[in-house]
């Protein structure tokens, strides 16, 4: 598996926990950035239908449908940029 944010290759025999960190640089492994199913332009930023929606991207989290992926999303798209500033703008958290 490659992190999402610093892009170190890290070995898994499984797909990893919901708390388990990125040893390089402490992010979460099992989270929407290093999902092969995330997309910043897909509705909820997902492309598995079924899957719920999941706020923070880069949090940890218990979705199910969770694989990762062989390479992973850039971190700092346009899209991502354009939704940050407008969820500062009407005062809502990242994601």
């Amino acid at each position: 598996m490659i992190c999402y944010h610093c892009q170190a290759e890290i070995p898994l025999e499984s797909k990893p926990g919901r708390q388990q960190l990125c040893p390089r640089c402490s992010s979460y492994l099992h989270c929407c950035r290093n999902c092969r199913f995330f997309d910043a332009l897909a509705y909820h930023g997902c492309r598995e239908p079924q899957a719920d929606w999941v706020q923070e991207k880069e949090m940890g989290n218990y979705c199910e449908y969770f694989t990762a992926a062989a390479q992973p999303a850039a971190v700092n798209t346009k899209a991502d940029e354009a939704r940050r500033r407008l969820d500062e703008l009407f005062g809502k958290k990242n994601g």
